[in-house]
């Protein structure tokens, strides 16, 4: 009698078991989501890795207001994507969530509360032509000419990514100088924060981009003068402003370290040097964090 209830217990045990589980299941893996830089400051891009003990057929995340798309490996349980921190963000505890589409039909949510630090950025004073700081009635018309043209440059990124490993800096040999994240003062007027990292460079230097991507915008504009944007795809695009010559058109494909234009002094500029700006999403972050990043290399 005892080893037919056994028996009983076993088969019911097995009937449970055997039950599938439900097609959405959420719940917290630490230990699934990896992100870098540590720790995360505001103004930084990041790289966020996601592994799973199972094949995945696409990853989704939100972060703040912005959408984040993942790329995989070729065995689709690691997923990668690059994503960024506005220099603007209050430090504290942000919540990332992650939508995960099993190769099984189950669907998986992760989540992480991501930290955020403050950057110890600087108060840089500049003198520029007044016509910077208060341009005329037609410089104004320019400008706005100009905001179109850049906000359709902005407004789409290719859905499927076009850089592939590690960025590289743009003159390899040129020293920084102002740096990205630091409060710009014009003439003791205009505050702003320095969107981008320039560099010392003489006029003509060639100018490489830093991975490779599709051209959206290649001509003069009346700050950013001889102005250049890469997409790079998934919603991350290059900036290169200042130059004096552009060697490439919108459209094109280049690749990484191609050399896309010559440096200058156009625009907005004190000198002759190269503007380097990245921008994620419409979120400007660190170029020199980007290139301390190792980006993976899918297989």
């Amino acid at each position: 009698m005892l080893r037919a209830f056994e028996r009983i217990l076993i088969l019911t045990a097995a009937t449970l078991l055997s039950v599938a589980p439900p097609a959405h299941c959420a719940y917290k893996l630490d230990n699934s989501i990896q992100v870098s830089p540590a720790p995360l400051m505001n103004g930084s891009p990041c790289l966020i890795t996601v592994s799973l003990p199972n094949e995945a057929l696409s990853i989704t995340g939100d972060w703040q207001t912005h959408r984040i798309l993942f790329f995989s490996n070729s065995d689709h349980r690691t997923w990668f994507a690059l994503a960024g921190v506005d220099v603007e963000l209050a430090p504290g505890s942000y919540p990332l969530t992650l939508e995960a589409n099993l190769k099984d039909g189950t669907h998986q949510t992760l989540h992480q509360q991501l930290t955020i630090e403050t950057a110890p950025y600087l108060q840089v004073p500049l003198t520029v032509p007044d016509k910077f700081v208060e341009p005329t009635p037609h410089a104004l018309k320019q400008i706005a000419a100009d905001q179109i043209v850049k906000e359709k440059a902005f407004a789409s990124s290719s859905p499927t990514r076009l850089w592939s490993g590690n960025f590289l800096p743009p003159l390899p040999l040129a020293p920084e100088s102002d740096s990205f994240g630091n409060q710009r003062l014009f003439n003791g007027k205009i505050a702003s924060i320095h969107h981008g990292l320039d560099y010392h460079a003489k006029l003509h230097t060639p100018v490489a981009a830093i991975n490779s991507g599709r051209v959206v915008l290649a001509r003069p504009l009346y700050f950013e003068g001889g102005c250049i944007v890469i997409d790079h795809g998934l919603g991350l695009m290059t900036v290169y402003m200042h130059l004096s010559k552009i060697e490439v058109a919108v459209g094109r494909r280049v690749r990484r370290g191609q050399i896309i234009a010559l440096s200058g002094a156009s625009g907005r500029a004190t000198g002759p040097h190269l503007h380097l700006g990245v921008r994620w999403q419409g979120t400007y972050t660190d170029p020199a964090k980007l290139f301390e990043l190792q980006m993976p290399s899918p297989h």
